[in-house]
């Protein structure tokens, strides 16, 4: 299996991290962390102190409004039928400030969601635009890793992605699936992948997974519209879509049939698989000073309050672990 453009699987590949094997002893999984984090910040973005990937990004404000059924499936705090505040940070996914928004690098692109429960504690949720994980473990990612590290593209093929992906099949599947160029980072819809417990008033227990879809549909540029944008063309445009009027999300909850798989993330559960409709996202307004709120925030899928557990899927716990090296290094310059 022969890709062209390398760099552009090795960016995409690397934007998929920022999104728990269960029997894994802590002190290993932490080993594969750090392994993992030390490769990718070797990358543009970590040599920059930035984030290893989804370096570059916008911050947004708003709210949340839980629907009615959304407290039968948690007690957590936001699905309690209420209206909270939300910060969301939209981004490209390369590790690398300087990607152009049109560019086939930037996918996936991702949505970060902080919900506001009060009393200075929140919990997260972190989306991409792909239905579907590369791989499903720690260790597979670490392999990942080490073969976009090892590609030099000015080396005979096949190169070590290459291997790579002829035996990684959900890997093969992403890097051909279509990954067009929204209008808008509004336009289009964020699967968070890893699958969650929710528990609701009754102890009852829920597994599922979260989908992020625009109220407005999804809207994507054809490839001659996508080469007229310009390279900030996303960030751009958000803030005066948003001052003409706020742009809406549905928060959908998928819920697994008894033989879909919970721990592996991977694989995409059928479309025809019930959801239910946790609430709405409104978007208001891009904050005042995006830059200096990227910064400070710090997005982490392990963010979770009363009413959401992590489930058996591992890479959350390994995201989370990654993430505190991540972090440590956009505060060490």
């Amino acid at each position: 299996m022969i890709f062209k453009n390398g760099r552009r699987f090795i960016c995409c590949t690397a934007a998929l991290v920022g999104l728990s094997v269960d029997a894994a002893p802590a002190q290993s999984l932490q080993e594969v962390a750090r392994q993992i984090a030390e490769l990718m910040s070797q990358g543009a973005s970590g040599k920059a102190h930035e984030r290893y990937v989804h370096a570059k990004g916008i911050v947004c404000q708003g709210t949340f409004q839980a629907s009615p059924g959304a407290a039968a499936i948690s007690r957590a705090a936001h699905l309690q039928g209420g209206s909270v505040n939300v910060t969301v940070r939209f981004s490209d996914g390369a590790p690398d400030r300087a990607v152009a928004d049109n560019s086939p690098d930037a996918s996936p692109r991702g949505m970060a969601i902080r919900f506001a429960t009060g009393a200075g504690i929140g919990t997260d949720i972190m989306a991409f635009s792909h239905n579907g994980f590369l791989v499903g473990t720690p260790e597979e990612f670490l392999e990942l890793q080490k073969a976009v590290a090892a590609t030099d593209s000015t080396k005979p093929h096949p190169w070590p992605i290459e291997e790579f992906l002829g035996t990684h099949p959900s890997a093969s599947k992403f890097v051909q699936d279509p990954k067009p160029v929204p209008v808008s980072f509004v336009t289009e819809s964020f699967y968070a992948n890893n699958a969650f417990v929710f528990i609701n008033a009754k102890g009852e227990k829920q597994a599922g997974r979260y989908q992020i879809v625009p109220v407005s549909g999804n809207q994507y540029l054809d490839d001659d519209g996508a080469k007229t944008k310009s390279p900030n063309f996303l960030r751009d445009e958000l803030g005066p879509r948003l001052e003409r009027a706020p742009a809406k999300f549905r928060l959908l909850l998928q819920l697994p049939s008894p033989d879909d798989r919970t721990d592996d993330s991977t694989m995409v559960w059928p479309d025809d698989r019930n959801k239910v409709e946790l609430g709405v996202i409104t978007i208001t307004s891009v904050v005042p000073d995006s830059t200096a709120a990227e910064r400070e925030l710090a997005f982490d899928p392990t963010h979770l309050i009363d009413g959401i557990e992590l489930s058996d899927d591992p890479l959350p716990r390994l995201r989370s672990m990654v993430y505190v090296y991540s972090v440590a290094g956009r505060h060490s310059k």
